[in-house]
């Protein structure tokens, strides 16, 4: 009934991925490569949740 007023785990998840992946481009542009492959590692995890939960959610 009140649908509309429960959050979405995925949109909360994308801003979070986002986050990390413009983290990530900083890191490399100032040559932090070590910090660089360790946000792109939480990235791809969190993406791997967006994936399931969108999974889940289609069927």
């Amino acid at each position: 009934m009140f649908q509309f007023l429960k959050r979405d785990p995925v949109k909360k998840l994308r801003k979070a991925y986002d986050a990390k992946l413009e983290q990530a481009m900083h890191a490399q542009r100032n040559g932090d490569i070590r910090g660089y492959a360790m946000l792109t590692s939480e990235a791809e995890s969190l993406w791997q949740q967006i994936e399931q939960l969108e999974k889940n959610n289609v069927n």
